[in-house]
């Protein structure tokens, strides 16, 4: 990544095109995106520097996620300005915590938000989560659901310090949920029903922070890591296994 991407913590596709890569870091109100293999970037801003940590785009809007649960939203085609003019914000959708993962289906319109770190649920035993409906330009909840830390355990062994999810996607072929976490070093695979199936220990001399994880439309998954003293950050591309 470019040393402006050095702390990058959630990137996204428009339409699981992965010729283009979003991004954002968590300093400043900005969206970034780049080609793949290009170091060269381009960005918007849409608010002032802050702890934002995921984003998605959906029906040609973009989501941007901040750490205390507020969300900013405005249409993709204000990136064609250095400054977005279209920007709703909603700051009382989530409840008080701490949050890092959002996704969102262009098929049905529905945002997922994974929360990290909630006063009012123990992440050893259950990490809630929370669904929006979009229409138009506005969010509606649509319902919540939750992800069960004892199936985890139950392949892993111990989650010390609970659960705390960083980046969550779904696989456009399988319809699995994959549920990264960087405080965890694991990446957990879910059925669309959330009840977990697989989990997979992150190695840390590859995977020096990993808070950003996506698909694209032929199922390749990518991991992005914010950087350290010693390297920079990068993206990392998993080509689907072909059975």
């Amino acid at each position: 990544m470019p040393e402006s991407l050095a702390e990058i913590s959630g990137i996204a596709f428009r339409h699981g095109d992965p010729s283009t890569i979003y991004a954002i870091q968590d300093e400043q109100g900005k969206l970034f995106w780049l080609q793949w293999g290009v170091r060269k970037q381009f960005h918007t801003k849409f608010e002032k520097n802050g702890d934002y940590e995921d984003l998605a785009i959906v029906r040609d809007r973009v989501i941007v996620l901040k750490s205390n649960g507020h969300l900013y939203s405005f249409p993709l085609s204000d990136t064609a300005a250095e400054e977005a003019g279209h920007v709703q914000v909603w700051k009382d959708l989530l409840p008080q915590g701490e949050y890092e993962s959002i996704w969102a289906s262009d098929a049905t319109g529905l945002v997922y938000v994974l929360c990290k770190n909630c006063p009012q649920a123990d992440s050893k035993i259950s990490v809630p989560g929370y669904r929006f409906q979009l229409t138009d330009s506005s969010l509606r909840p649509a319902g919540n659901f939750a992800i069960d830390v004892s199936q985890i355990k139950a392949i892993n062994g111990k989650v010390r310090r609970g659960f705390r999810p960083s980046a969550l996607a779904m696989n456009p072929l399988t319809h699995e949920w994959f549920v990264l976490s960087a405080v965890n070093q694991l990446l957990v695979v879910a059925d669309s029903n959330w009840n977990v199936k697989n989990v997979y220990h992150l190695d840390g001399n590859r995977f020096t922070q990993p808070e950003g994880l996506a698909f694209d439309n032929n199922g390749n998954m990518y991991i992005s890591n914010e950087g350290d003293h010693l390297s920079g950050g990068n993206i990392l591309k998993f080509d689907r296994r072909k059975n």
